[in-house]
């Protein structure tokens, strides 16, 4: 039985270069997703299987250059680098050749096995760009490979390049880049220095090394700092500091980025004919509309809200399906098991825990499939661009919205989208703000209390009102951070606006599937441990008394003499005051009195307290603990829990309004507190979080009960 080859191909390339269509091209469903070692960078890998050869192909952060600032930066390099794959796959985007040959050149600067695939071929020849590619080949002393990954062409004369290039038999030529004399002599000499150094891997590129150390690149000077070579180094940098400023008044690290640039430019002027200026294009005309000043933010919120809508409206006939599939679940398991402890942790636990979760699930992969969609199209990147001055004002920029908006669906895929942004002081002060957004899981609370207490047309600006109110407390949160404990310089903001494109469905549905994947791996787990505890605190301990009492009243109902019907009425109530009697023992009802003198001020009684508790497992749990608490059951529907508050003397409008305003601001699931510990790198910001979180939403919650109290 004959084993295959193995192929390990890196694909490398600009943001937007099609990297991932070419990624989801070659591997289709061979795909997983993780992260990197070590990082929050998420890492697809995918496999094919190509005559007698099994090809794995992971899929790089996008990335503009290879010097290691940002986290992507880092990720790409140090994969090609410590893992040596076979094959490095350079996907350019052939109409914006010029901004994609930076990275090529940085990347020709390593001397790795490379390939060039020039995408979107297809755009290329609509536009009338004319490229010469034997002479680019030449210039860049690489095979290049016209593909277009979007209509897949190509890919099997890409792959084919991919095993000869592995198989030695085309031969990597020389490229024709090189820097100034100066320049050139100084990568020499150090080279040398580092080629006489014993405890240096045999295998690493010297020359590529030389270079970065003129760069003043950390990374390297870190590494070469600890070997005694580096005393004979650092006087060669500093003579090579010293010739440039004589003869260039600059010094190498500027003198060799104006080299790779004029490389560039003279590749493309050689090599690259460009169509005479055209009439302005329909892309230009949207964006005339899009980037304006005064219209460019209404229209975005236009294209929001209309997201918005399709999701909820196409997702809420999905939910009810959901929903009514796992109450059918709960009706067939409860019959099976014994009655008592088992039934109960199987199905007011386990089923009814993981299915308050899951329902949701209909919206969140519509709402990504929408923002997936902006993004894809070319739209998302604008977007930014116009909330960029907004952002600002509040110490962030433009790629920070992105995130935020992702936080209306669900917070951990939105805390996890932060990992775009370079500085960690954005991130954090980012992750800090998401919580505030209200999540689709944070809805039915809102349309329990505003449908029970206010008329429909009042409700729905009451709901409006809290979500614009989670965005003001976010932002002035973000600036809190940003001008105090996060206080840094501004990161430059600099989005490329590429050119609009009709998605594939393709692509996606793969980006919505792996986000759903993500939610329901990160969240279900950790909130069906989160559900149990909490069944287990509303249910220990049980009071002998009440039980006995449940014995006794049951036992002479079913003796009466009353008619069936009137017995199960009987029946009903002695097990909802009885249950309602344990709850208020249990260790929750206990919690929830020890929490009442601290609510009590925002109108809460402990019963409140209890639903505010559960609901740290998953916001919409807080509408079935409240009618569980109300003796309601959770399978009572929401007409009737409404009729219930709103015949409850502690309830009314302002308690309403109070308990939704809590429910915005203070500590999100612990999902997401797991996964915000996780971006974070730490529990000590995510406990000052915790507690900011707390102290915002009570004194949020108190000025809005006293102001309803006088308003209303």
């Amino acid at each position: 039985m004959s084993t295959k080859k193995t192929i390990t191909v890196a694909l490398a390339g600009n943001p937007n270069a099609g990297k991932s269509s070419l990624f989801n091209a070659l591997t289709g469903s061979h795909q997983r997703v993780g992260n990197f070692p070590g990082v929050t960078i998420e890492k697809h890998e995918g496999y094919l299987d190509y005559r007698d050869y099994r090809i794995t192909v992971v899929d790089l952060p996008g990335t503009y250059s290879l010097t290691p600032y940002s986290p992507e930066e880092i990720v790409t390099r140090r994969f090609i680098i410590d893992e040596k794959p076979d094959v490095v796959v350079n996907v350019v985007e052939g109409a914006n050749l010029e901004r994609n040959m930076m990275l090529t050149v940085q990347l020709m600067e390593m001397e790795v096995d490379l390939l060039v695939a020039l995408n979107m071929m297809d755009e290329v020849e609509e536009k009338g760009i004319k490229i010469n590619l034997d002479q680019l080949e030449l210039l860049l002393g690489s095979h290049i490979v016209p593909i277009s990954a979007r209509n897949r062409q190509g890919l099997d004369d890409l792959l084919d390049h991919i095993v000869r290039v592995s198989d030695g038999r085309i031969e990597i030529k020389k490229n024709k880049m090189t820097f100034s004399a100066e320049v050139e002599k100084a990568i020499d000499k150090i080279a040398e220095l580092l080629s006489q150094e014993p405890e240096l891997d045999a295998a690493a590129n010297h020359r590529w090394m030389a270079i970065k150390l003129l760069e003043n690149d950390r990374e390297i000077y870190s590494q070469v700092q600890k070997y005694p070579v580096w005393v004979k180094i650092e006087l060669a940098l500093q003579e090579a500091i010293r010739e440039c400023d004589v003869l260039y008044g600059t010094d190498p690290e500027v003198l060799i980025t104006e080299d790779r640039h004029a490389f560039v430019r003279g590749a493309m002027q050689e090599c690259v004919r460009l169509p005479k200026a055209a009439r302005a294009s329909v892309s230009d005309y949207i964006d005339m509309v899009v980037l304006n000043r005064v219209l460019g933010l209404p229209v975005f919120l236009l294209v929001v809200w209309a997201i918005f809508q399709l999701t909820f409206t196409l997702g809420s006939p999905l939910m009810d399906a959901l929903d009514y599939a796992f109450g059918l679940l709960s009706d067939t398991v409860a019959p099976h098991l014994p009655e008592g402890m088992v039934r109960s942790i199987f199905v007011d636990g386990v089923i009814s825990g993981v299915g308050s979760v899951v329902v949701f699930l209909p919206n969140i992969v519509l709402l990504f499939m929408g923002l997936s969609f902006l993004e894809a199209s070319g739209y998302m990147a604008r977007a930014a661009f116009v909330i960029d001055k907004v952002m600002h004002r509040f110490g962030l920029h433009g790629k920070s919205f992105i995130p935020m908006i992702t936080g209306f669906g669900c917070s951990i895929p939105a805390i996890m989208a932060t990992r775009t942004l370079k500085s960690r002081s954005d991130r954090l002060a980012t992750i800090m703000t998401i919580p505030f957004m209200s999540c689709g899981a944070k809805l039915p609370v809102y349309v329990l209390l505003a449908g029970a207490f206010f008329p429909p047309a009042v409700a729905a600006n009451v709901m409006f009102g809290i979500y614009l109110l989670g965005i003001l407390i976010g932002l002035w949160t973000a600036w809190l951070l940003k001008s105090t404990v996060l206080k840094s310089d501004s990161e430059p903001f600099v989005m490329e606006l590429p050119p609009y494109r009709w998605p594939t469905v393709s692509s996606v549905i793969f980006q919505a599937r792996v986000k759903a994947v993500m939610y329901l791996k990160k969240a279900g787990t950790l909130i069906l441990g989160a559900v149990i505890l909490i069944w287990a605190a509303s249910n220990f301990p049980r009071s002998s008394k009440l039980d006995a009492e449940l014995a006794r009243e049951t036992a002479r109902i079913e003796a009466s003499a009353v008619a069936p019907e009137l017995k199960a009425a009987e029946l009903e109530k002695l097990e909802a005051r009885i249950g309602s009697g344990q709850l208020e023992y249990s260790i929750a009802g206990r919690s929830g009195k020890l929490l009442e003198p601290l609510i009590r001020p925002l109108g809460f009684d402990w019963r409140i307290g209890i639903a505010l508790v559960t609901g740290l497992a998953a916001k919409e749990v807080v509408v079935s603990t409240l009618g569980t608490i109300y003796s309601i059951g959770q399978s009572a529907d929401e007409t009737s829990l409404s009729e219930i508050l709103r015949s409850d003397p502690v309830f009314s409008q302002a308690t309403a309004l109070s308990l939704m305003v809590f429910v915005l601001l203070y500590i999100p699931c612990v999902a997401a507190v797991g996964v915000m510990k996780k971006e974070v790198g730490s529990w000590t910001p995510v406990l000052y979080y915790s507690v900011y979180a707390l102290a915002v939403a009570w004194i949020a919650s108190f000025i809005t009960y006293r102001l309803a109290l006088l308003w209303l």
